[in-house]
């Protein structure tokens, strides 16, 4: 029986790329050998996510996330909640597609990240878990994480990554602390912190540096609290992420690998943040399922330190490939 795939893409991402290459992109998912169909999404709510789930239950084989990182996190809705899950491809068109950027999958051509398909290589990635959503990039509470839900969608779309910027410049004065009770493996904070993030990958924000050790298969997130709220402060910490991330030492900051982080809020109300949206608001617990969905990516290209090497999997696919040559 043919292999099928459901190519679920976005019409309005990247100014409309996805669309104007949809038939190319069609063709190299049959190129893989798959059956390949599309579905537009619609403004309806969860759109993505919905589909995701019917063509899962369906039985397709693989699921091709095609737009911005907020689409991509629908499909991740639809999929990770089953017992039987799909394989995963990404192909991304939005403002900083930090998912993509993770995976190694091209950002700029939609027809080159499709053909990542071909190489035939992927690995099977953790899924964050956040009471009853999911997350595949980033999570995150206090003041200095509204700011990408707090820019507007068509902002984005007009000025890509200049919109955070602006919005930062304007949201900075306004940043304080908030008492937090964050307990994680092995420990807890309680204090004041002007956010904490858990972090799946090691791009935020179009940033390689703020998470330097990421691992995408290990069951643990990444968690950083910071603690001041002093905008000099932050600059300089700032600085030190874009200087080979230094920052994992400062004394400003709580760097720690912890599977499960239960986040409280004592006095103010803590927004949570999921991959750049609004995700409801603590108290909430966050967990890492390790290894959840499989996923196709540049493997080669990605730092081996970000992945677990399975010698045994490699192996089988280089016999694999020789068989078929033979």
């Amino acid at each position: 029986m043919q292999k099928r795939a459901r190519v679920i893409y976005n019409p309005t991402s990247g100014r409309e790329a996805l669309k104007r290459n949809l038939i190319d992109i069609l063709a190299v998912f049959e190129e893989a050998g798959y059956e390949t169909s599309a579905y537009a999404t619609t403004p309806k709510p969860n759109s993505a996510r919905d589909e995701a789930k019917r063509a899962s239950l369906d039985g397709f084989d693989l699921i091709v996330a095609a737009g911005g990182d907020g689409t991509i996190n629908e499909v991740v809705n639809g999929i990770a909640p089953l017992e039987k899950r799909p394989k995963l491809a990404i192909i991304p068109a939005g403002t900083t597609n930090d998912f993509a950027r993770a995976l190694h999958i091209p950002r700029e051509n939609p027809i080159e990240a499709a053909k990542v398909v071909l190489k035939g290589q992927t690995f099977n990635m953790d899924i964050g878990k956040a009471g009853e959503k999911y997350f595949m990039n980033i999570a995150g509470g206090g003041l200095l994480t509204e700011l990408t839900y707090d820019v507007p969608s068509d902002l984005k779309t007009i000025f890509g990554y200049l919109a955070y910027l602006v919005r930062g410049a304007e949201l900075l004065p306004r940043i304080k602390p908030i008492q937090m009770d964050l307990e994680y493996d092995g420990g807890e904070f309680k204090g004041k912190a002007s956010m904490f993030l858990l972090a799946m990958t090691n791009s935020i924000g179009g940033l390689e540096q703020i998470v330097p050790d990421a691992k995408l298969d290990d069951g643990k997130f990444t968690m950083i609290i910071v603690k001041t709220s002093n905008i000099v402060e932050i600059v300089q910490l700032l600085a030190k992420v874009l200087s080979g991330g230094r920052h994992i030492n400062d004394p400003r900051i709580i760097y720690k690998k912890t599977s499960k982080l239960v986040a409280n809020p004592v006095q103010d109300k803590m927004q949570i943040n999921l991959d750049g949206e609004y995700g409801g608001d603590a108290p909430m617990t966050f967990i890492d399922l390790k290894q959840h969905i499989e996923m196709f990516a540049n493997v080669d290209e990605m730092p081996k330190k970000s992945i677990s090497f399975d010698a045994e999997k490699v192996e089988k696919e280089f016999v694999d490939k020789v068989d078929k040559l033979s």
